[in-house]
Formats: structure tokens, sequence, C-alpha cells
């Protein structure tokens, strides 16, 4: 399901786009203010489309869209404007929009728009289908990379292959031993403990808190699970 960042500081605007989405297929993610949708990006970074509105409580929406610019990111950029003037088409455009609706707007106008930039920026499954998205965690099974919330990680071979491992299988229990066999090969003659050695290094790159861990957690006499 494709996420979709929208925001808006009106409640029942945002309500409104945000039940149309939905209805559509979509998974929006709520921001009623310039900074909130700066950390959504951060802890989202799978959202392929951006909903902005352009009057703001904080910082507004073309300020907005030169940040996310900025990143390098290519995903696809809507300016919600109240005012049908020129001006704010060519600012929305000159800052990185790919496209703008003027409210009011029906939604039906609304998600062609939105059907049609994904349409033509090719946001499709494919991409998705390379990556493995769990909370704050974004891992690229084709260039074999992992992001937490936006950052990349530095991890070695094994590591890698542990990550994914752990989340292809998420709340699953896993023993020492199939984890042995799946990451290092069942031919390998090395001990159990070479898994909790990794596990240990992981959990330093991974966890805020490496002995209280939030997201690979310990089954104790057993083994471990990627419990997000």
């Amino acid at each position: 399901m494709k996420k979709i960042l929208v925001l808006e500081d009106e409640a029942n605007i945002r309500s409104f786009v945000v039940i149309n989405l939905r209805r559509s297929g979509f998974e929006p993610i709520e921001a009623e203010n310039g900074m909130m949708a700066l950390e959504k990006l951060k802890v989202n970074p799978d959202i392929c489309l951006a909903l902005l509105d352009v009057m703001l409580p904080d910082i507004d929406g073309f300020e907005v869209c030169r940040r996310i610019r900025a990143t390098g990111s290519k995903m696809g950029i809507i300016m919600l404007t109240a005012k049908d003037q020129e001006i704010d088409k060519v600012t929305g455009l000159m800052t990185g929009a790919d496209d703008y609706v003027t409210k009011p707007f029906s939604p039906a106008e609304l998600t062609a728009r939105v059907d049609a930039l994904i349409r033509r920026l090719g946001i499709d499954d494919e991409k998705a289908s390379n990556e493995i998205v769990s909370g704050p965690f974004l891992l690229n099974t084709r260039n074999r990379t992992l992001e937490k919330g936006g950052q990349r990680l530095k991890l070695t071979q094994i590591e890698y292959l542990l990550m994914r491992l752990f989340m292809e299988n998420p709340g699953k229990a896993m023993s020492r031993e199939d984890i042995l066999a799946a990451v290092w090969g069942s031919d390998f003659t090395g001990e159990l403990k070479t898994v909790d050695v990794n596990i240990r290094r992981l959990r330093i790159k991974i966890e805020a808190d490496p002995t209280e861990p939030e997201f690979l957690t310990t089954v104790w006499g057993y083994g471990y699970k990627w419990g997000y």
C-alpha cells in the first residue's frame, strides 16, 4: 500500500483528504504543520508522494517542498493552495512541486491528480517489492542497504542477512539453530554462540539502547524475534 503524506493544518480538510485517500487504497500519513511533516518523512522513508498545504502556522508548504528536494528525494509533490493565483502555482513548481490543486477540490479531482502523478513518476509496486519496511527501518534488498529514520546504517554482510531474515519474518520466534542455518548455511560447523555475538553487534547499530532492545528481542531459552 503506497504511503502519502498529507500536510494540512485545518483538521476538517485533512480528515476529508485522508478519508478519500484511504477509500482509494492509499495509506495516508498525517501532519498538521511543517515541522511535523518533516519528522513524519524521517520515520517513513517509504512515503512516495506528499500533499502539501501552502498556508501553515509555522513554515509554509513551499519551504517544506524545498527541504524535501534538498535531501535529493524524488517523491511526488502536489501543492494544495486556497488561492487561484498564478504566483502560487509558479512558486510551487519552482520550489520542486510536480503539480498543484486549488481549494476547494472534489475527491475525484484529488485522487485523479494523485493517480496521474504516480503513473507519471513510475511509482509502482516493483520498487516496493525490493524494499522491506518495518517501523523506522527500510531494508533495500536490491542494493543490500538498511536505513533507520532515513539514515543509512553501515552493516556487514552477516548483519544485513540477519536483518533481512528478521524483517521478512516479523513476530516469528526463531531458534539459534534456525538462524545459524539460514544465515551461515547448513554446512556451517561453528558454535551457536556465533549467533549471539552477531546479534549483540547488530543491536548496537539498530537499537537506541542495546541492553533494552525494542526491535530485536530475545526469546529466552530459544532464540530471537523481530518484535516491532
